[in-house]
C-alpha cells in the first residue's frame, strides 16, 4: 500500500475508505436503529460473533465505525470506540477498571464532572480515589496502594494547565502492572499522542477540538484492540452511552480541518498569553509553551505546540473582580466549552469545577480569581482588544 500517510492526510482520508455503492465523496450517513439479516442464521452467527456485520446501532453503526477508525489512526491506536459524550467515555473506562474496594490514582486536578463521577463511585460502590502531583517515580510509588487499579491523568490539567510527565508515570505504572489512562481533550491527537509515550488508554471529549464547531456532543476512547472490543461489548453496550450516526457524521466533517484549526488556535493563544503576561492587571499566566522552564521543556517534549487554552489570574483576588472582568467582554463569549471557532471564557471555581469542595479545589490550584480562556480563530488583534478593554474596566 506504500508509505503510511502523514497526520494531515489521515485526518482527511483515513487509513480505510468506506465502501459506498454510489461512490459518495463524503461518508454516507447511516441513520438507522437496526440492520436487516438476509436469513435467521445470519443473525445467529452475528450474535455469536462468528460473522462480521452490523446488528443494531447501539452495538455498532457504519458511520460511527468510520469515525472510530479515523480516531484510532490519528492516536496511533489499534482501535477506538465512540461514545455519546466525553463523560460517557470517562465513565465507561473507569468502570471497566474497577470493582468494589478499588482505588484510582489521579493527577492533582481533573475536570469537575470527572470529580463528580469519582465521588459517586466512592459513595455508592466503595471505590476510592486520591490525587498526586505525579512529579517523580518516588512520589508515584508512594501514592500507589495495594488496591490501586489504574492511574488517571489529564495533561494539561483542566483548568490549571499544569503538565504531567507521561513517561515518568508510565514507568512507575508498568512496575506495578497498572494501566495509565490519559484525557487528551485539551491537546487533540494533533498536538499530543499519549499512546506513543507508553500510556495504555487515551480518551477525548470530541465535543471540543475534534468537532471544532460547537455543534456536537461526543467522546472517544482509543487503545489496544482487545480492550476496545471488551469495552464495546460490556460497558458501552449495557450502559448505552452511544454516539448517534449523525453526530459521528458531523465529527468526521469537523476532523478534516483539525490540523489547520489547531495551528491557528496555537498561534493566537501563544500571542495572547504573551500579552497577558505583560499586562499590569494580571498576576500570572499559565500556558504550556510559556513561563516555567521545566514545564516548557516538558511541553516541548510531549506536545507539538502549546494548544489553544490559557489560564490566568487577576491581581485582585476576589470572585467579584473575576466576574466583573468576564462580564465586561464584548467579543469573547461566556461559555464552559472549548475548542470552538469562537473564543470562550469561563470562571472555573463557580462553573466547571463548582462541584469540587472548596478545600480540594484550592489544593488543585483553582482559586476564585482564576479564569480559563479558550482562544478561538478570530483575529488575534480583535481578541486582544476585547481582553484589554475588559481589564481596564474591571
Amino acid at each position: 500500500m506504500g508509505k503510511e500517510f502523514s497526520f494531515e492526510t489521515k485526518v482527511i482520508h483515513g487509513q480505510k475508505q468506506m465502501m459506498d455503492p454510489y461512490n459518495s465523496l463524503t461518508p454516507p450517513l447511516y441513520q438507522t436503529a437496526t440492520f436487516v439479516f438476509d436469513r435467521a442464521e445470519t443473525g445467529e452467527k452475528r450474535f455469536a460473533g462468528e460473522e462480521e456485520g452490523h446488528i443494531y446501532s447501539r452495538l455498532g453503526n457504519p458511520t460511527v465505525q468510520l469515525a472510530e477508525q479515523k480516531i484510532a489512526a490519528l492516536e496511533e491506536a489499534e482501535a477506538a470506540l465512540a461514545f455519546g459524550s466525553g463523560m460517557g467515555a470517562v465513565s465507561a473506562v473507569l468502570m471497566s477498571m474497577v470493582k468494589t474496594g478499588s482505588h484510582i490514582l489521579c493527577s492533582k486536578g481533573i475536570y469537575g464532572c470527572t470529580f463528580g463521577l469519582l465521588k459517586m463511585l466512592e459513595e455508592k460502590f466503595g471505590i476510592t480515589y486520591s490525587f498526586s502531583e505525579l512529579n517523580s517515580i518516588e512520589e508515584i510509588e508512594a501514592a500507589i496502594k495495594p488496591e490501586t487499579s489504574c492511574i488517571y491523568i489529564e495533561t494539561p490539567i483542566n483548568p490549571t494547565m499544569q503538565l504531567i510527565n507521561l513517561e515518568t508515570v508510565t514507568a512507575a505504572a508498568k512496575a506495578h502492572g497498572l494501566k495509565v489512562i490519559v484525557d487528551n481533550t485539551f491537546c487533540s491527537p494533533y498536538l499530543q499522542q499519549p499512546l506513543l509515550l507508553g500510556c495504555d488508554i487515551v480518551l477525548h471529549s470530541a465535543t471540543k477540538y475534534i468537532s471544532g464547531h460547537g455543534d456536537v456532543i461526543g467522546g472517544f476512547v482509543a487503545g489496544k484492540k482487545d480492550y476496545i472490543h471488551k469495552l464495546a461489548m460490556t460497558e458501552r453496550k449495557d450502559i448505552g452511552a452511544i454516539m448517534s450516526p449523525f453526530d459521528a457524521w458531523l465529527l468526521l466533517r469537523g476532523l478534516k480541518t483539525l490540523p489547520v484549526r489547531m495551528d491557528r488556535h496555537c498561534e493566537n493563544a501563544g500571542e495572547i498569553a504573551k500579552r497577558l503576561l505583560a499586562h499590569p492587571s494580571i498576576e500570572y499566566v499559565t500556558y504550556p509553551f510559556l513561563g516555567n522552564p521545566e514545564q516548557v521543556a516538558l511541553a516541548k517534549k510531549q506536545m507539538k505546540k502549546g494548544g489553544g487554552l490559557i489560564t490566568f489570574t487577576l491581581k485582585n483576588h476576589d470572585k467579584a473582580a473575576a466576574q466583573a472582568f468576564i462580564n465586561s467582554l464584548r467579543l469573547i463569549k461566556i461559555a464552559v466549552s472549548l475548542g470552538d471557532a469562537e473564543s470562550l471564557i469561563q470562571h472555573p471555581s463557580t462553573m466547571t469545577h463548582s462541584v469540587v469542595p472548596e478545600f480540594e479545589r484550592m489544593q488543585m490550584g483553582i482559586e476564585d480569581n482564576l479564569v480559563r480562556l479558550s482562544v478561538g480563530l478570530e483575529s488575534v488583534e480583535d481578541i486582544w482588544e476585547d481582553l484589554e478593554q475588559a481589564l481596564e474596566r474591571k
